[in-house]
């Protein structure tokens, strides 16, 4: 099945042992071990990203600047074949590229402790940090609009007045929820219009298990760099406000298990904000805890949208999934909101901490 596309990387197939690996949902990964050596060859989701290209063009710059202005940072970035390129087009039209893998690491599908957070956002501070002075107009988008709230709010309506009846009756009580924090879009709108924060290179994508670790527990790396491209820095501490501060996940159906856990804020900001403090504006900071209302509210929007689409986009496992996931963030959402005093309180008290930090050095 791979001898074509690993003889291109000059890898003999048959040498290797060559198993499914990872539990992502979006590109098909496998890794080799042969030779005393590992990789990981992915085939890209060209349904999903449907310019591969673009993911080259950036990962290749983004390996370049880091290779000259930060040797020692470890970044994943896709090896060349043979002839020099970084993707391989299969003969029935697929795209793979191939990885080193990172000997001694492992990933995690759930957080276990505050330390798993607060070094995961760390990494995510540091990949932005160290891009501070990157070129970001070189970068290309592979998802357009991708945390585009306007965009999903507007695909939302029309969800709404094109669903059936029996649908809009089943969601009556999430719609009006939605319309309920109506203030989270009115407040990106403005901030978009405004050009009151800048764009900057982001991941995208901070759930945990895009962090690799060691056996200490201690963050390593960033993978699955595919979303790297221009954004806000609210979706990268938004994202990980959405899916670390509580211990059910998007896909519980026991809406009594989620709960804010207000030390693992605390970790997300220390982390952070140890990298990114001094970068970030006034305003950035200021909308701290903001970008987790957005990109709560954001992901309950796709999904309530989706139910009322007949889930053509995530697709449900069960009758109502979709309305479930999106009952479940809206949940999250008035968790996560009542547990804003709280937040300011933790914010302060860690802003005098890393200050003495930074004093002592």
């Amino acid at each position: 099945m791979f001898n074509d596309i690993l003889k291109s990387f000059g890898i003999n197939a048959s040498e290797n042992d060559i198993q499914a690996f990872g539990s992502g949902l979006i590109n098909h990964t496998y890794k080799l071990n042969g030779n005393g050596r590992a990789y990981i060859l992915q085939q890209i989701n060209t349904t999903v990203f449907t310019n591969p290209d673009n993911i080259v063009n950036n990962l290749a710059l983004v390996k370049e600047y880091l290779s000259q202005n930060n040797p020692d940072y470890l970044f994943v970035a896709p090896l060349k074949t043979t002839s020099g390129d970084f993707m391989v087009q299969s003969a029935d039209g697929k795209y793979y590229r191939l990885f080193p893998f990172i000997s001694g690491s492992h990933t995690v599908n759930f957080l276990q402790n505050e330390k798993e957070a607060y070094e995961a956002a760390i990494q995510f501070g540091r990949f932005t940090h160290l891009l501070n002075d990157f070129d970001i107009d070189k970068l290309k988008y592979t998802l357009s609009d991708f945390h585009n709230l306007k965009l999903r709010f507007d695909q939302f309506k029309a969800a709404s007045q094109n669903a059936e009846p029996g649908k809009l009756e089943q969601a009556s009580a999430e719609i009006k929820e939605v319309y309920n924090h109506f203030q989270i879009l009115q407040t990106y709108n403005q901030v978009v219009a405004n050009n009151e924060i800048p764009l900057r290179t982001i991941h995208h994508d901070t759930k945990i298990n895009n962090v690799l670790f060691d056996d200490n527990q201690t963050a390593l790396c960033l993978v699955d760099l595919d979303t790297v491209m221009p954004g806000y820095y609210l979706s990268d501490v938004g994202d990980m406000m959405r899916t670390y501060l509580s211990p059910a996940n998007e896909e519980e159906t026991d809406l009594d298990k989620i709960h804010i856990r207000e030390s693992f804020f605390r970790a997300i900001y220390k982390g952070y904000m140890s990298e990114m403090g001094g970068i970030l504006t006034e305003t950035e900071k200021q909308l701290f805890i903001f970008s987790g209302r957005l990109m709560i509210y954001m992901q309950g929007l796709r999904f309530l949208t989706d139910f009322l689409n007949n889930d053509v986009y995530y697709g449900a496992q069960y009758p109502g999934h979709n309305l479930t996931r999106a009952k479940n963030q809206l949940r999250l959402l008035t968790q996560y909101v009542n547990a804003e005093p709280a937040f300011k309180l933790l914010i302060a008290g860690v802003n005098q901490e890393l200050l003495a930090d930074a004093n002592q050095k």
